[in-house]
Formats: C-alpha cells, structure tokens, sequence
C-alpha cells in the first residue's frame, strides 16, 4: 500500500512538470509572438519596411493566423509597388478577419486602379455593412468611381 502512494506521488509530480512545461513553452511562444510584432510595428513606424517585413513574417511563422501581420505586410509590399505581394496579404487578411475595415479599403483601392468596377462594387457593399471607423472613406469611394464614369462618357 505504502508503494503504491509512494508511485502516485512520482505519477503525480511527473504529470505537474509535463503540464508547467507545456504552460512555459506556450507562454513562450506567445511572449516571442508579441515580441515580434511589436517590433515589427515599431520598425513600421519608422519607415524601416525591410527589418519590419522580416519581423512581420517571422511572426507569422509563430502564428499564421495574426491577420494584422498580413495587413501590415500589404503596407509594406504598397510602399514597395509589389502590387501581387499587396494583394495576396490583403486576401489573407481579409480571410482570416472577413470584417477588416482597412483591409477591404486598400483592396478597392486595388481594384479602382485596374477599373473592376464589378469588384469595387461588391467590396463596396460589404464595406458598407462593416464599416465603424473608416465609413468617411465611402464618399472617396464614390466620387472616384464617378471620375472614372465620366472619363467613360467622353
């Protein structure tokens, strides 16, 4: 009987280790995961976009599914003219936070520049109904569709 507490006692400190260890990697992935990212935004603001792209995408490898890293890369491809880089970040955002506001905004932004009005009006709708902060952005949307209506007209 003795042993046999005697082996519960060791399952049990072995079971406690297992479970802090697995605790302490997490929070370790979450503290390097946050590392990066403040770092990255740090370096965004500074307009340093290549040490920042690196730290964006370094966080993506802890966490793949951090849609503002994606949306802060289309940024960073934007200021490069990467126009397929910008893109493919700002549909990854968008489908990992189908509601981002700044994200659809950029991505009309791409579709006016190519004239897929069909586009610009389906993201346009859904903009409508997501909108809280950058609804004002609706008016620049319109009058840059008329602009381009009118240029149509002559």
């Amino acid at each position: 009987m003795v042993h046999n507490i005697y082996l519960l006692k060791k399952i049990n400190m072995k079971l406690i280790i297992i479970i802090f260890a697995f605790f302490a990697c997490s929070f370790s992935i979450f503290a390097k995961e946050n590392n990066f990212f403040n770092e990255a935004k740090k370096l965004f603001k500074k307009e340093k976009y290549e040490k920042s792209k690196f730290y964006f995408q370094k966080n993506i490898v802890y966490n793949p599914k951090h849609a503002e890293s994606y949306l802060y890369l289309a940024k960073i491809f934007k200021q490069e003219e990467n126009n397929s880089e910008e893109e493919k970040n700002l549909n990854t955002t968008l489908l990992l936070e189908p509601k981002n506001e700044e994200a659809m905004y950029l991505l009309i932004d791409i579709e006016l520049k190519r004239s897929n009005f069909s586009k610009v009006e389906d993201l346009k709708k859904d903009f409508k109904i997501v909108c809280k902060s950058m609804c004002e952005k609706l008016s620049s949307i319109e009058s840059r569709l008329k602009e381009f209506e009118k240029k149509d007209e002559s």
